[in-house]
């Protein structure tokens, strides 16, 4: 079996060029994003040419996502640098995953060759039904004309392409959903209920007070991405040690 050494090693590298294609951005922004501290340096290969891996792209997606949230850059400096840094591809595209969560929802259709383009890759039948068992899409009707048509969720779908590499049953995916669900719904009710208790009762009496609500909105920009943010990490954080401790066992 490779190390984790070993398989970031065989990960695909990307040009700047590369990269800015893949990502749906310039050139310019993914220079600007690196003077800035948001995008960590290419690695420099022969030539001078800088390599770039899945975690910029990724960390890209998570960038992206957290403007479409409304966060400044500088806000965006801040969450990121709260992050481990040895977050790898995956982990980073949980983030954007979660966080993207909080956004309304805004499913595309679109056709299977359509589909296919946005995942960079031909998908199997197989394919479709994981990612549909992981919520990232459901089959619609041609509407007629006969052509395979997806109702897509954007924020979910490169996440979900990169988990059809991952040797996991699809009972296992289901069953997985299912436990997430239930305990992403239950920490959901807890937080409502400390919000609604802790501050959103105390905003209501000083409603009258200019500085509260000037505080409370601000708090309401920023609070859920990073109370994803905490959520995730903490999970990461149990996951680890929870896996540790079972294979240590074995």
């Amino acid at each position: 079996m490779a190390t984790e050494t070993e398989a970031e090693a065989q990960q695909p590298t990307f040009t700047v060029d590369e990269l800015a294609a893949r990502a749906g951005v310039t050139v310019r922004t993914i220079r600007f994003y690196g003077t800035r501290g948001l995008l960590p340096p290419p690695e420099i290969g022969p030539r001078r040419v800088g390599h770039y891996g899945p975690a910029h792209l990724s960390r890209l997606a998570l960038i992206e996502e957290l403007q479409h949230q409304g966060m400044t850059l500088a806000a965006i400096e801040r969450y990121l640098e709260q992050l481990p840094p040895d977050l790898s591809a995956q982990d980073l595209a949980v983030h954007r995953a979660l966080v993207a969560t909080w956004a309304p929802d805004s499913p595309e259709d679109m056709p299977r060759a359509e589909l296919e383009r946005r995942a960079g890759r031909t998908l199997t039948d197989e394919d479709l039904d994981r990612l549909a068992a992981m919520d990232v899409l459901a089959r619609k009707d041609g509407e007629g004309n006969g052509a395979e048509t997806f109702r897509v969720d954007p924020g979910l779908l490169r996440l979900g392409v990169q988990l059809l590499d991952v040797p996991i049953p699809h009972e296992t995916i289901l069953a997985s959903r299912t436990v997430l669900v239930e305990h992403t719904r239950s920490a959901a009710q807890e937080l409502t209920r400390l919000f609604r208790d802790e501050v959103w009762g105390p905003y209501r009496e000083r409603e009258s007070d200019p500085e509260h609500v000037a505080a409370m909105k601000s708090l309401s920009a920023h609070m859920q991405p990073l109370v994803v943010q905490a959520l995730v990490t903490a999970f990461q954080r149990s996951l680890k040690e929870e896996l540790r401790a079972a294979f240590r066992a074995d």
